[in-house]
């Protein structure tokens, strides 16, 4: 892989957990996210479980963006009548990183099947930060940072800082 053009930029991750009816102690994909995050050496610099409500996901992000270069939002990203993830982050993107929903989309599709029309995964950008908001399923997050997010990262969060 060419890395010529990426920067030597500082990361650091923040993990927001979605979820009305989970605490920290029960957040297993908060913890997938932390661990996948600690084990590339990327520190977690902020951690916070939230309701699923376009105030509280926000107040959360707010707190987020100074400390971290790379911001994963997980669950509330689906289309039951208190998904609000999408409608709390999306409208704040800067610039938006469509080919991430859908390849999110794609690769989920081989675990999932059609049932991946339901997911609404979408990435962007907000005050040169990469936000990634992606479905609260363990699956679904190791898939989102294995694949995805950790390969990415760097080259991300290089170009949004240029």
């Amino acid at each position: 892989m060419d890395t010529s053009h990426l920067s030597d930029v500082s990361l650091q991750t923040a993990v927001i957990t979605v979820s009305t009816s989970r605490t920290a102690e029960e957040d297993v994909s908060g913890a997938v996210i932390k661990e996948l995050s600690e084990t590339a050496d990327i520190p977690v610099a902020f951690y916070q479980v939230v309701p699923d409500d376009i105030v509280a996901i926000r107040d959360a992000l707010r707190k987020a963006l100074p400390l971290a270069s790379c911001i994963i939002i997980n669950g509330g990203t689906g289309i039951t009548h208190d998904d609000c993830t999408i409608e709390a982050v999306a409208p704040l993107f800067e610039k938006t990183l469509d080919g991430f929903g859908e390849i999110f989309r794609m690769l989920s599709y081989e675990d999932v099947g059609t049932r991946v029309l339901l997911s609404r995964a979408a990435a962007g950008i907000i005050e040169q930060r990469a936000v990634f908001c992606i479905p609260g399923s363990t699956s679904a997050v190791r898939l989102a940072m294995v694949k995805l997010i950790l390969p990415e990262m760097r080259h991300i969060v290089t170009h949004a800082n240029k």
